[in-house]
């Protein structure tokens, strides 16, 4: 089937060939969120043509090697080079500022529920600036929009140096939110830029070479977003204002770029512009209901991810905390700090943040970092090649609702085991950290890759399923769903980390083993009522069965003819 339409006004057409080999270029259109940029079209300067007018020579997994630096000179790509660029940095300084945030407010004694709630504004943002994004780029262009979202993430920034230690808790989570506001409305600005500059730039005529460039760029936008996670929390051991001030460097290195060398007009609509009352409109069944899939679809991610996992990671093992004798940290374990009594007693080992639970690893910010980019990096690189390494051997290319219900349920596997294990395992009871860290790993690997697949297909669906309709009166629901489901799994997370483990008081802190195994299980609840709405999606190619490799999932009831 050929998908087409407007999105905000902006129109443009591509065609995501489901009936072509895994090669398919569905997989160029990714963002760190899972969400199709393929759903953001908009008017080009130059006509585009259609990618699967070569189904072999225009396929993304080909090699980029005929690429010649002129390209990079040509009116068609020029602005993809620039706007990925500044694109890209500002990736880089996003998933840097969740980890400077989060693990400085550990340092500091804050709950992971008080850093879930500044946390929760970032999140409601995109509910909306996702909206509001749309319509200034139809009317003012994709320029304004990018200028204004770095601008706001330097701005967010700045306002992070403002963070006084001699704050009340309840003022700093104030400030702290507010400043997290701006970051969330800067990614949402930011990324529409990001995203539909893929459509802007494909000219008439061979577009192979520029085709294979886009797909090679936008793939690696998430392992972007990793690094910064892990430059964030490296930086932070250097020191808080370094940190920041490294950041915000890069964020200046991308905003002139944008300004002096973007055209006014780039993405800025033809036509009439969708109302705000269209875009509520919910007239496309199949896609709503993909939309509330994937709120849970995201919620299982981030019951567990965002936060309850790096205060887990940081905290110390529960074991000597408010007994053991020390003189200085050294002498308790790692993730513990010595609290000394005064008077010459001595001291006694203590968790630094009663807050942030114990049972953890105890490691430090620049691992912690590493293992929460390490994740995002695999995520992203799995997302990008699902169709040529997963789906299309499986004979799953097209994806269908049969095809994401099967991987929602698989998505259930990874956290309901690690729940279970964190629950009752002799390992995480007996906090043995060689084998602790081993089910850690395998765990965010084997979740990695699952939930790259479901996002993948998820990209592939809304555009299928909003074929036939205005992307602006079929989507706003859909847009949404990524921030609310977020939204719900960090809120959520918090609670149950700071409430569920018992409390052994204040130098110890209460049980986070406790509060992470049932953030693992509610994880895998909302994995489970993710895949059941999926069921409920009339998908006409339902038809077509599901393949599982060699084997026959679901029969098709296609009929075929002579």
């Amino acid at each position: 089937g050929r998908g087409g339409g407007s999105f905000w006004g902006l129109t443009g057409t591509w065609t995501p060939t489901p009936n072509k080999s895994p090669e398919s270029p569905e997989r160029s259109f990714r963002d760190e969120d899972g969400a199709s940029p393929a759903t953001a079209t908009a008017t080009a300067t130059a006509p585009r043509t259609d990618p699967s007018s070569s189904a072999s020579s225009s396929a993304p997994g080909g090699s980029v090697n005929n690429l010649k630096m002129g390209d990079l000179a040509s009116d068609a790509l020029r602005p993809f080079a620039i706007v990925s660029t500044s694109y890209l940095l500002f990736t880089v300084t996003d998933g840097a500022v969740r980890m400077i945030v989060l693990l400085h407010a550990y340092n500091k004694g804050f709950s992971a529920l008080e850093v879930a709630g500044m946390f929760s504004l970032y999140e409601l943002a995109g509910a909306v600036t996702n909206l509001a994004a749309g319509f200034m780029g139809a009317r003012w262009g994709i320029k304004l929009t990018l200028v204004l979202g770095l601008a706001l993430q330097l701005a967010s920034y700045g306002m992070l140096f403002g963070w006084r230690d001699d704050w009340s808790k309840t003022e700093a989570i104030v400030f702290v939110t507010f400043a997290q506001l701006l970051a969330g409305v800067a990614k949402d600005l930011t990324k529409l830029g990001g995203k539909t500059v893929t459509k802007l730039v494909t000219p008439d005529g061979q577009n192979t070479r520029l085709f294979k460039l886009v797909s090679l760029i936008t793939g690696w936008k998430n392992s972007l977003k990793g690094l910064g996670y892990f430059l964030g929390s490296a930086l932070l051991q250097v020191g808080y204002g370094v940190a920041l001030g490294s950041m915000m460097g890069l964020i200046v290195l991308a905003i002139p770029w944008a300004v002096l060398g973007l055209d006014s007009n780039l993405g800025t609509a033809r036509k009439t512009n969708a109302t705000w009352r269209e875009v509520f409109v919910m007239n496309n069944r199949s896609l709503n209901i993909l939309s509330l899939a994937r709120l849970f679809l995201f919620a299982s991610r981030d019951f567990w991810f965002e936060v309850p996992l790096p205060f887990y990671l940081r905290s110390p093992s529960c074991d000597g905390l408010g007994d053991d004798a020390c003189t200085d940290d050294a002498d308790c374990t790692p993730g513990a700090m010595c609290e000394l009594l005064g008077d010459g007693l001595g001291g006694v080992c203590a968790n630094p943040n009663d807050g942030g639970g114990c049972g953890g690893l105890g490691l430090s910010r620049t691992l912690v970092g590493s293992v929460l980019g390490g994740y995002i990096i695999l995520y992203g690189q799995v997302q990008s090649w699902t169709p040529q390494l997963v789906t299309g051997p499986l004979g799953q290319t097209p994806p269908n609702r049969f095809t994401e219900v099967l991987w929602g349920m698989l998505n259930c596997v990874p956290t309901l085991v690690m729940g279970l294990a964190m629950a009752l395992s002799p390992t995480f009871q007996d906090a043995r950290r060689g084998g602790m860290a081993a089910w850690f790993v395998s765990t965010i690997v084997v979740f990695a890759v699952i939930f790259a697949v479901n996002s993948s297909i998820h990209s592939y669906l809304v555009v299928a399923y909003a074929k036939t309709d205005k992307l602006a009166v079929s989507v706003g629901f859909y847009y949404m769903s990524n921030a609310l489901g977020r939204l719900f799994g960090t809120i959520g997370s918090g609670l149950l980390f700071t409430y569920v483990g018992e409390s052994y008081g204040r130098l110890v802190g209460h049980n986070g083993t406790a509060g992470m195994a049932a953030c693992f299980l509610a994880g895998t609840l909302c994995s489970v009522l993710a895949a059941i709405i999926t069921s409920f999606i009339d998908d006409e190619t339902d038809a077509s069965g599901l393949r599982c490799g060699p084997c026959v999932c679901v029969a098709s009831t296609v009929v075929e003819t002579d």
